[in-house]
């Protein structure tokens, strides 16, 4: 009996082959197959004909149903596909055995998809596929491991309670972070968010770093490596790279996979640093899907699918199971025209544990980082500082806000110095906090460093 069942275990599993039957921009259509939604199938050429015909299957993964057709998203090139094509449902990564290793058993085509992860991807950059982009030769001491997990009990998660060392100065002293925390970068384009994330990645107190760089520009890939990473950074970072030009599945799959990476450090006990640039990008794939697919609309153009998405992606990071290990995200979040009311800012706002709000108006200024403290909040601060620090910050904050908002009368010299003694104790004190508030990118500040500057600053005053 034992010899039997183990021969039941050994036989290949009968596999239900669809066929190709249209393609429609972006989706794949499918008759006859089987295939759950989220697994990956191939598509597969029996004689790939023309100039470009290729031998190679196509990946794609089930994305939706109706009756007997199956709707499927590509994650290549689609050229070359015809009407009649085999699909079929494929494990996407298989590890190949080493010498002196035993041979693992061999992944049956169920269509779960399977990445890898291990401690081998430290100091790598790849793709949402798991394939290297540095030419440094294939991924070693890793496992394919389904990126699917079970969420973590809300009951089983230490709460935040330990700050963060971020080595920004104006984060460490008036928006403190705690370890575990998932908070927002929101900005529009061109006013630092690549840069602030660079200096967060060099100057942060973390066993691993694990940046996805989704749909953003191809050129920045390399440039955050070497330029802000650096040969130290880059050491105990991973990189996820799906730039712009990449299929909107991989871009999702980008993100899911870096996301999948640090939970894999997080529950080795390690402290993780996880750089998302950018969600937004990650909601607009899943639009481009939804709407090939049939979805309505609902929100300038985002279907309901694209809300329910972000809150899936953003819980799986945060503190590990009984304290063992943590994940703390940073989310950069774009706000199309600046508009801080965008759905997906507003939505991002909503679920993530703070929100650091970079202005045009400071960067016009070249006041960097141009983070508008007025307008950025840390939610998780008062459970990580002293309630004496506490204060002094929000004395700070008030005092720093009283002058911004009276800064136009002063400059069209409207205000009569001694009517208001606390806008006089502003101005005398604008000065100090404006150069407390500013960094240059390639030096880091202590948190402790940065809190003492801040009561510094306010003692001020009394001189």
């Amino acid at each position: 009996m034992d010899d039997a069942l183990q021969r039941v275990r050994m036989t290949p599993r009968l596999e239900v082959e669809g066929t190709l039957t249209r393609v429609t921009g972006l989706v794949l259509e499918a008759a006859g197959l089987r295939a759950p939604i989220g697994s990956q199938c191939l598509v597969r050429m029996p004689n790939p004909q023309g100039p470009r015909g290729r031998a190679a299957d196509v990946l794609a993964e089930v994305v939706g149903f109706a009756d007997d057709r199956a709707y499927l998203m590509p994650a290549g090139d689609v050229h070359g596909l015809r009407s009649g094509a085999s699909v079929i449902p494929a494990a996407a990564f298989v590890p190949v055995p080493r010498l002196g290793e035993p041979e693992s058993e061999v992944q049956p085509r169920s269509g779960v998809l399977r990445l890898p992860l291990g401690d081998g991807l430290l100091g790598r950059v790849v793709d949402p596929q798991g394939q290297p982009l540095d030419h440094q030769g294939p991924l070693v001491d890793v496992a394919a491991q389904p990126l699917d997990r079970s969420p973590i009990n809300a009951m089983e998660r230490d709460p935040v309670r330990e700050p963060l060392d971020t080595g920004v100065r104006a984060i460490n002293a008036l928006l403190t972070v705690g370890r575990g925390q998932r908070i927002g970068l929101f900005a529009g384009s061109g006013v630092g968010k690549s840069v602030l994330l660079g200096m967060m990645a060099r100057y942060t107190e973390a066993d691993v770093i694990v940046v996805g760089l989704i749909g953003e520009r191809g050129r920045e890939v390399k440039e955050f490596i070497e330029d802000i990473l650096g040969a130290q950074g880059r050491a105990r970072s991973v990189v996820v790279a799906a730039p712009a030009d990449a299929p909107p599945l991989l871009r999702m799959q980008g993100a899911a996979y870096a996301t999948g990476v640090a939970e894999h450090f997080r529950d080795a006990g390690k402290h993780v640093l996880l750089l998302m640039d950018s969600l937004t990008r990650y909601a607009m794939a899943q639009r481009e899907i939804a709407l090939a697919i049939g979805e309505p609309p609902a929100t300038k153009g985002y279907p309901p699918s694209c809300f329910a998405k972000l809150p899936q992606l953003v819980e799986r990071s945060g503190n590990g199971l009984n304290g063992v290990g943590s994940i703390t995200a940073f989310y950069t979040v774009l706000s199309e025209g600046d508009d801080q009311q965008d759905p997906i800012a507003d939505a991002a706002r909503a679920i993530l544990d703070g929100h650091i709000v970079l202005s045009r108006a400071l960067a016009e200024e070249a006041h960097f980082p141009a983070i508008d403290i007025e307008q950025s909040a840390s939610r998780v601060m008062h459970n990580v500082v002293e309630p004496a620090y506490l204060d002094s910050a929000r004395r700070f904050r008030a005092i720093y806000s009283r002058f911004r908002k009276s800064r136009d009368l002063v400059r069209l010299g409207a205000y009569a110095a001694g009517s208001d003694p606390e806008l006089d104790e502003a101005i005398r004190l604008q000065p100090a906090m404006a150069a407390f508030l500013q960094q240059n990118m390639f030096e880091g500040d202590r948190l402790g460093d940065s809190m003492a500057g801040l009561q510094r600053t306010i003692k001020a005053q009394a001189h």
